[in-house]
C-alpha cells in the first residue's frame, strides 16, 4: 500500500526535523516536503501537491490566506493545523477557512496519526479533549455537523450519556448496565474530559447540545 505523502511547516528547526525524523520510521507515512513560512506551505503544496500537510499557526506570513489559497488550488490536499495554540478563536477561524483539521502540539503521537488518517477519510478532526469547545463555537452549520465525528464515544459511554439524560443517578445507571457505581464514576471522568465539561450537570448540557446537533443514525443521536 502506497504510504501517505505528508508536507510539514513549522519555523522551529528542531520541531521541524523532529517530527519529520518521527515520520521517517513509519511504515504508513512519508514526509516529501518541509518548509518554514506560510508562503513555503502554498508553494511547495501546489508543486508537489502531498496528501496531508501539516501548518503552523506562528509561522511568518498569513496562514489563513495560505489555507484559502491551499484549498482553492489544491482542493485534494487536506490541510491539518498543528499549533500550540489552544484558542478557540483560532480552530473556528482555520476551519472556516478550509481546513481539514486541528491538533494541539501537546498531542501524542497516535493522536496526530490519528488525524491524519481521519482527514484522508474526509473527516474533520479536533484533538478530543478540545473538541467540544470548538464544535460550539463554530458558527458554519454543516463544518459543526462534520466536526461532531471529531467526538467518538464508545458503546458504554453512549449507555451512560443516554442514563444521564434520563436523570438517572450514578447508583441508577450502575445498577442499571450491571457495572460497580465506581466504573460508573470513572466512566463520567472519561465524558468530562471529552466534552470539556467541569461536572455532571455540564456532562448533561453538552451532551443536550451535540445531540442537538448531530443527525439521526450518528453515534451521538442518543434517544
Amino acid at each position: 500500500m502506497d504510504r501517505v505523502e505528508l508536507a510539514i511547516f513549522d519555523d522551529h528547526p528542531i520541531f521541524l526535523e523532529g517530527l519529520a525524523g518521527i515520520f521517517a520510521e513509519s511504515d504508513e507515512f512519508a514526509v516529501v516536503e518541509k518548509g518554514v513560512s506560510a508562503s513555503d506551505a502554498v508553494e511547495l503544496t501546489l508543486k508537489n501537491r502531498p496528501d496531508v500537510i501539516l501548518l503552523d499557526l506562528d509561522m511568518p506570513g498569513n496562514i489563513l490566506q495560505a489555507i484559502q489559497k491551499i484549498r482553492e488550488d489544491a482542493p485534494d490536499v487536506r490541510v491539518l493545523i498543528f499549533t500550540a495554540s489552544m484558542a478557540v478563536e483560532h480552530a473556528v477561524q482555520v476551519l472556516e477557512a478550509g481546513a481539514h483539521g486541528y491538533v494541539i502540539k501537546g498531542s501524542t503521537a497516535t493522536e496526530l496519526s490519528e488525524a491524519i488518517r481521519a482527514v484522508m477519510r474526509g473527516e474533520t478532526f479536533v484533538t478530543h479533549t478540545f473538541a467540544a469547545k470548538v464544535i460550539a463555537a463554530l458558527q458554519n452549520a454543516s463544518l459543526r455537523k462534520r466536526a461532531l465525528q471529531a467526538i467518538r464515544l464508545n458503546m458504554r459511554e453512549e449507555q451512560i450519556v443516554r442514563l444521564l439524560l434520563r436523570g438517572r443517578t450514578n447508583k441508577e445507571i450502575g445498577q442499571q448496565l450491571r457495572i460497580s457505581e465506581k466504573t460508573v464514576k470513572h466512566y463520567m471522568s472519561i465524558l468530562m474530559q471529552k466534552l470539556h465539561a467541569r461536572n455532571r450537570l455540564e456532562v448533561v448540557l453538552a451532551a443536550q447540545k451535540l445531540q442537538a446537533e448531530a443527525a439521526p443514525g450518528s453515534a451521538l443521536y442518543l434517544q
